[in-house]
């Protein structure tokens, strides 16, 4: 094309273009045998976000220090979102050639995943400021890491104090999250835009919240004050308002802040479980300031009129209509009409349930399959036997049955099944659509009608959620549809989703060929296989990664195997058998981490570029120098195919 044509290319395409030069295989399972142009590489560093997502560490790994530190300032600057397996291996790699002091340009996310001994003491105040920006929920697999960055948090603010102050609270943000109720009752008012961040809140915090609010010394001021625009800047956190609360706000307030939800709702920026929750705390109020609330099968006629479509497009619907009237002013002509705006509204369970009876009034023999596609919300309900009278012909059927979070074990198997029946195929396209967790509960004859050709089509899918036994199935089902990659970097790509199902001869086939697995991964392994291994065997399959037992100690997978292991090896681990103090930032000015396992098997981090040193183990010659230029198009420009 010329310099001056490949100059107008966007950095995306001029990569995409380069990998396909390089590879000698269509579907990415052959490699190129050149080396790779250090004038190209740089493309790494410029890839567009859609590439950068596609992130992969094993031919990372290969990349000089300068090009890593761009890859990782790109992926800052385009707001790449990783996953935590791409981060925790991101992570290492940095340490690895010594990038961690240059965080504050790099992603608040990876800055969670870093090794909290190497942060400065200086840089306390500005590192945790950044990585309280991310989003904690990405160490569900790191315990100790979450824990530890925490106490380290805390730590910046020097000696204890009783409170948080509103500078306290900035320096915290999302890790505000993690604090207890009292601390939250202690902190200063403006905590609410901490808690904002929280993706849930548990039952005691929910406590302080309300404590908090109730105190009147928030932005909102007394309940008696509160005014739809301070509600509406609480955003979901307003979901948590308890009904005492609700009972305390005057009632305009209240009936404009609770059509607005409706709203909010309907437009998809509101999660059902949300929008259920505030539903029912504002109506138990509402019922509670009723000084004789008519109970249940009392037989009571419909005083508020007959439910009709208008009725049903109004978002004061549910505080008008309660389960009860819903039951007697509902007619079945209406429902038939009109189910899908009903079931716009965010129901409680007593009022799904009425929707659930009438409809099996009006439909004794199974619900057409039409209207099934509307009854997402209330899938949950129906058992094995009443979906059974269904008739699912559609694949677009069990999208909308299945895609949701509704639906459980019993009604995924039975709803395929009915699909199945009707000469239904388990296709790439639905498997991506209804998400990798449905696969926890297909039975194992589903799983096995899936072609290997829609599996490998389907791509990664995360069934990290799975009952041991299903992880198991989805295992032999990937090993025949990935076993035919041509090398072990490619096969290792394909299969690492699935390994948590894996024999004890798969990890040891792993444990030669030097990948490196990913924390996030190790997790996920079955317990009883990982307990056939030996420390070696661990330590090789981790690779550059073996620092991070100490971050996902107390996982149960990780702890389990500790707990089997001697005393003397633990120490060579850098472990004890008691769960250790979690770590805090550095006390130094060096960033040199107290401890560093099993450092043998690191490569230096003095940051030299073209640093060729082995990441771990003793793998076969082949595979211990892999070249960029050849794991590059087997890994990016496979999962650029699939």
């Amino acid at each position: 094309m010329g310099p001056r044509a490949g100059a107008q290319m966007s950095p995306g395409l001029a990569l995409l273009m380069w990998l396909t030069a390089h590879c000698s295989c269509p579907q990415a399972q052959g490699f190129s045998q050149g080396g790779l142009d250090a004038s190209r590489a740089d493309l790494w560093a410029s890839a567009d976000t859609s590439l950068l997502h596609d992130f992969w560490c094993q031919p990372a790994s290969q990349l000089p220090r300068d090009q890593l530190s761009a890859l990782i300032r790109g992926m800052a600057t385009q707001q790449v979102p990783l996953r935590a397996w791409q981060l925790s291996c991101l992570a290492n790699l940095a340490a690895r050639h010594g990038l961690q002091d240059d965080f504050e340009l790099h992603p608040p996310n990876l800055l969670l995943f870093y090794n909290l001994t190497q942060v400065r003491e200086a840089d306390c105040w500005a590192f945790t400021r950044r990585a309280a920006q991310g989003d904690v929920e990405l160490l569900a697999n790191l315990p100790d890491q979450r824990v530890a960055l925490r106490h380290a948090a805390l730590a910046c603010l020097g000696a204890p104090h009783p409170w948080l102050s509103a500078s306290d609270l900035l320096l915290l943000g999302v890790l505000v999250c993690d604090m207890d109720a009292s601390c939250i009752e202690a902190a200063d008012p403006r905590v609410l835009e901490n808690l904002q961040r929280c993706r849930r809140l548990t039952a005691t915090q929910q406590a302080a919240l309300t404590t908090l609010l109730a105190g009147g010394k928030t932005v909102l001021g007394p309940p008696g004050s509160w005014n739809l625009e301070g509600l509406r800047a609480l955003g979901s956190l307003a979901t948590y308002i308890s009904s005492s609360l609700w009972m305390q706000v005057q009632e305009a307030v209240g009936l404009a802040f609770f059509s607005s939800t409706v709203a909010t709702y309907q437009a998809g920026r509101l999660s059902q479980r949300d929008a259920r929750r505030f539903v029912t705390g504002f109506l138990e109020a509402k019922a509670a300031s009723v000084s004789s609330r008519p109970k249940r099968g009392t037989g009571r006629p419909c005083i508020h009129g007959d439910i009709t479509a208008a009725t049903l497009h109004d978002n004061l619907f549910l505080v008008r209509y309660d389960c009860v009237q819903l039951e007697s002013c509902l007619g079945s002509h209406v429902l038939k009409a009109n189910l899908d705006p009903l079931l716009q509204h965010p129901l409680p369970v007593e009022c799904q349930r009425v929707v659930k009876a009438k409809l099996a009034q009006v439909y004794p023999h199974g619900i057409p399959e039409d209207q099934l596609r509307l009854i997402t919300s209330l899938v949950y309900l129906y058992s094995h036997s009443e979906i059974g009278q269904w008739n699912i012909t559609s694949r677009d059927t069990v999208v909308a049955l299945l895609a949701s979070d509704v639906a459980l074990e019993n009604q995924t198997e039975a709803v395929l099944q009915k699909y199945l029946d009707h000469n239904g195929t388990i296709t790439s396209t639905l498997l991506m659509a209804i998400g990798g967790s449905r696969l926890c509960w297909m039975s194992a004859r589903q799983v096995q009608a899936i072609r290997p050709t829609e599996f490998r089509q389907a791509g990664a899918l995360d069934i990290s959620s799975c009952p041991q036994s299903r992880k198991d199935a989805l295992y032999t089902k990937a090993r025949e549809a990935f076993g035919s990659a041509r090398n072990t970097a490619n096969y290792y790509r394909l299969m690492r989703p699935y390994l948590g199902g894996a024999p004890v001869e798969e990890l040891r086939y792993l444990v030669q060929a030097n990948v490196s697995m990913d924390i996030d991964t190790f997790t996920n392994l079955n317990p009883r296989v990982l307990q056939s291994l030996s420390v070696g065997n661990v330590t090789t399959l981790l690779g550059q990664n073996v620092g991070d037992l100490q971050k996902a100690r107390s996982h149960p997978t990780i702890s389990s195997w500790l707990r089997s292991l001697n005393t003397s090896v633990l120490g060579e681990l850098g472990l004890d058998r008691d769960t250790a103090g979690p770590t805090s930032l550095a006390r130094s000015t060096t960033g040199a981490p107290n401890t560093t396992p099993w450092a043998p098997h690191l490569a230096p981090t003095s940051g030299q570029p073209g640093n060729k040193a082995p990441t771990s183990g003793s793998p076969p010659a082949h595979l211990r120098y892999l070249p960029l230029a050849v794991a590059l198009p087997s890994s990016l420009l496979g999962l650029l195919y699939w």
